[in-house]
């Protein structure tokens, strides 16, 4: 039995239905499949469109192969505080006051 938490689950569900939708509208109802290695080669074809070319609103509009460039130029750029060779982190600091540490829960 999956043990479900509210909130998390469904936030991944909604971005797999929209995949699952606009794969249904734009591909499976629109394709005579010949056979399954035709079914195959069409599949993965959209699938690569989708994930590289394609302008995904989540993403400012931009393809995920510019969204990636320009993670890549922000990873390689060097910190703006210094002249050091250090990368810049992507992911901002904790608040101070906030513990981000877990700690084990003993039994007894």
């Amino acid at each position: 039995m999956a043990l479900h938490r509210a909130g998390q689950a469904d936030a991944r569900h909604g971005f797999v239905e929209s995949f699952n939708g606009r794969m249904r509208d734009e591909l499976l109802n629109e394709t005579m499949f010949r056979n399954l290695a035709h079914a195959r080669i069409v599949i993965a074809t959209w699938a690569a469109d989708y994930n590289t070319e394609r302008p995904h609103s989540a993403l400012d509009y931009q393809t995920p192969a510019d969204y990636a460039r320009s993670l890549t130029t922000a990873i390689a750029r060097p910190a703006a505080r210094d002249d050091s060779s250090a990368r810049r982190a992507i992911a901002q600091p904790a608040p101070i006051g906030v513990n981000t540490n877990r700690v084990p829960v003993t039994a007894g």
